[in-house]
């Protein structure tokens, strides 16, 4: 068969021509292009390395300075509450004193009043005694027809107010 015979003629000159189109394709593909993409490749993971540096350099000057801010805040909160603390004591003193003051002299408008209403009883007192010892001294002359002296019937109006 003329076909078999053929084939060791043209396999031998098939084979030639796959390993010479395979192996060109290797050295351009291979040596050419392969390099190429693998440095491309490199210079990507370089790039993502260092932007994955610096982001984790970002977070860290970032958690340092929120650190700082709120060391800051609280010392900022503190010193708020000591003047919070020194303005209500100072507020304190300031309405403790207007208090004293003020009931200073409450007492002595208190004691003043007390004294006019002292005087005053004293002076009604002693009106009410000689309003009385008029009253007496007239009874005395209407119901008994006799005089009595301004002393006595003075005298009598006092003791029986003393007693009662």
């Amino acid at each position: 068969m003329p076909q078999i015979e053929q084939i060791a003629e043209t396999l031998s000159s098939q084979v030639f021509w796959l390993l010479l189109f395979f192996g060109l394709t290797f050295v351009v593909v291979g040596l050419g292009m392969v390099p190429k993409i693998l440095g491309t490749v490199e210079l990507r993971d370089n790039q993502i390395a260092g932007d994955l540096a610096a982001a984790q350099a970002a977070r860290d000057a970032a958690d340092t300075e929120e650190a700082a801010w709120r060391s800051r805040e609280n010392a900022n909160r503190a010193a708020a509450q000591e003047l919070i603390g020194a303005a209500k004591a100072k507020a304190a003193a300031a309405s403790a004193a207007k208090l004293a003051e003020a009931q200073g002299r409450l007492d002595a408008r208190l004691a003043e009043a007390e004294a006019a209403i002292e005087a005053a009883r004293s002076s009604a007192m002693a009106e009410i005694e000689g309003v009385a010892a008029e009253a007496a001294r007239d009874i005395v002359a209407r119901v008994a027809g006799a005089e009595v002296e301004p002393a006595a019937a003075e005298a009598a109006v006092k003791e029986v107010m003393a007693h009662g």
